[in-house]
């Protein structure tokens, strides 16, 4: 485990960055022509920067980026 020592303006970058990040995958995954390969390696990513977005996002704002259910495909 690790922890780090980040100031409030430091704080609103990293949410603006993983924001910003998670809105371009989530575009990307209504692309029609992309190999599900892909858009499960995207899923992955997302989820990743999800986990760090909840440590650091309010939870309203974390409510408007939860993956919607049509996209997560069930592990097996």
């Amino acid at each position: 485990m690790h922890g780090m020592l980040i100031n409030d303006m430091e704080k609103e970058e990293i949410i603006y960055l993983l924001k910003r990040e998670m809105d371009e995958i989530l575009f990307d995954l209504k692309n029609v022509h992309l190999e599900p390969i892909v858009k499960r390696a995207m899923e992955e990513r997302y989820r990743t920067l999800f986990t760090l977005f909840k440590r650091v996002a309010d939870h309203r704002e974390c409510i408007k980026y939860i993956l919607p259910r049509a996209n997560v495909r069930r592990e097996r």
